[in-house]
């Protein structure tokens, strides 16, 4: 589905994009959480939560020194594989990880635009699948357009879009307020609410 924010992002500044990756990439990890609670794998939501504070830290703390390409190693070995479930659960816990790999991609070879537009569709593609799992058929472009819960996702995603849009340098409180309003609020892009 075209989602026209796409082309919008390319008017923004590498620190934008990269916030707004970590901002969908905090919206999708309820999805992750979940997952690891309900497979017992503590382990896994921890790391998960450890590489994204690593991220946000990336974006507000001047010098950060941190081996990216170590987090990379580290979330590549918790990526589930979608052979070995059998619910739907591990197809957003799957998205959750595949769009957190993309910042990190990101973040160490510095294409921000593209990743900022593929970690858009991936989360926007968990919703998709949600609905076509839960009503047993695909949608068409035009019913997705139509659909609320896609609206919703469209709507948080052109809300961050805005958000960054309007500051003219890199604002380490806007940032740090994002990051903590996704958090309290703890609701994923599917809508599972996590609590911490």
């Amino acid at each position: 589905m075209r989602n026209p924010i796409h082309k919008r992002l390319e008017n923004l500044e590498s620190w934008q994009h990269f916030t707004f990756m970590a901002a969908l990439c905090e919206r999708m990890a309820p999805n992750f959480k979940l997952f690891c609670q309900m497979n017992e794998l503590e382990g896994e939501s921890k790391t998960y939560q450890n590489i994204l504070n690593l991220v946000w830290e990336y974006l507000t703390v001047k010098n950060a020194k941190i081996n990216f390409d170590n987090q990379l190693e580290k979330l590549e070995n918790i990526i589930p594989d979608l052979n070995d479930y059998d619910n739907f659960g591990v197809v957003p816990a799957l998205d959750a990880c595949q769009a957190l790999a993309e910042i990190l991609h990101a973040i160490i070879a510095g294409e921000t635009l593209e990743k900022a537009i593929e970690i858009s569709r991936i989360s926007l593609s968990t919703v998709t699948a949600l609905l076509a799992t839960e009503n047993g058929r695909d949608f068409s472009e035009a019913e997705l357009k139509e659909n609320q819960d896609i609206q919703a996702e469209l709507d948080v995603q052109w809300q961050i879009y805005r958000l960054l849009k309007d500051c003219e340098k890199r604002d380490i409180d806007l940032i740090l307020d994002l990051k903590n309003e996704i958090r309290a609020e703890g609701i994923s892009n599917i809508g599972i609410k996590f609590d911490q």
